[in-house]
């Protein structure tokens, strides 16, 4: 994903530090005042109709029953014109360095034409960085994560699963529409199966000298996130770490990054492959299929319970 504007700079030390403190918590007490609805045309092409906050709230397609954030999309409305409804937000508040824990109970992905996903971002993209953290088109069952930079930023990667990595040498490549990631192999986190196990939490820790991604399923959520004492250095080795140093300065390349959800359907990704999955079984292309076929998508929808920022 991509965006082009962002909100309230604000930077901090990047060192990783021994003890975190908590800045901010985003949950259903505040959530929605503490973003901006983004109703612009999708950036990446999608066939989608992002609403305002008062136009999602009308339509239902936002709301924080129980306790929790929901975003969903509608799932009624046959061939709208403008696109499928749905909701992108992007915190108003922006960070330099962090660490970022967003506990997911629902996600929208698994779905063929659906492209949900969760992000952070920094203005004038790609020059103050784009790292995804969840995301994944159709039907996929895994997660793709993935950072986005200017020219110049050639990553090494570790981590549990860096034999899967997709392009480890220019996170700028294609004009960073590309970049450079790994592909998961756990299927608890992402789709269907983070779903199933009612999902999990997602930890990202952003420094001087590495973006570091983990993910933990539901039960398996260790009791210092749980109790608000996050300490990365016990939680083993991430599902991948992209390391800086001589081939990538992380502070030239990463600043000022908000919060970003968000679900689209087709465009540059889940459009672009339609053709080759099989999605295209039910359809001739994506676009047809997301018009005709509204009730698919009741289930595209985010339930978060909460997105802590810690520094």
């Amino acid at each position: 994903m991509e965006m082009r504007n962002a909100i309230c700079p604000h930077s901090s030390g990047g060192s990783s530090p021994s003890t975190y403190t908590l800045q901010a918590t985003f949950d259903s007490t505040n959530f929605f005042s503490q973003m901006t609805f983004f109703t612009g045309g999708d950036p990446t092409g999608g066939y989608v109709d992002y609403l305002t906050q008062s136009a999602a709230q009308s339509a239902g397609l936002i709301n924080t029953n129980n306790n929790q954030i929901y975003m969903g999309v509608d799932y009624t409305t046959l061939n709208p014109s403008a696109g499928r409804a749905s909701v992108r937000v992007s915190s108003n508040a922006v960070w330099t360095h962090g660490l970022f824990i967003a506990d997911i109970a629902h996600m929208p992905g698994g779905i063929c034409g659906t492209w949900p996903a969760f992000w952070l971002v920094g203005p004038n993209w790609p020059n103050n960085g784009e790292i995804d953290i969840i995301e994944g088109v159709n039907q996929g069952n895994t997660d793709s994560i993935t950072l986005h930079t200017a020219a110049g930023c050639t990553i090494n990667t570790s981590g549990s699963l860096a034999s899967s990595v997709l392009d480890y040498t220019n996170c700028n490549t294609a004009n960073a529409n590309d970049g450079c990631g790994v592909s998961t192999t756990n299927t608890q986190g992402y789709g269907a199966g983070f779903n199933a196990i009612g999902g999990g939490v997602y930890a990202t820790q952003w420094t001087s000298s590495a973006i570091a991604v983990w993910f933990f399923p539901r039960n398996a959520i260790p009791s210092d996130i749980t109790s608000g004492n996050p300490n990365p250095s016990g939680w083993g080795t991430p599902v991948v770490t992209f390391n800086g140093g001589s081939g990538c300065n992380i502070d030239s390349f990463f600043a000022n990054n908000q919060i970003v959800f968000d679900t689209t359907f087709c465009g540059d990704w889940a459009g672009a492959v339609w053709s080759s999955g099989s999605c295209a079984n039910l359809a001739s292309s994506c676009q047809d299929y997301v018009g005709a076929n509204p009730s698919a998508f009741q289930g595209a929808y985010w339930t978060v319970n909460s997105v802590k920022v810690y520094q």
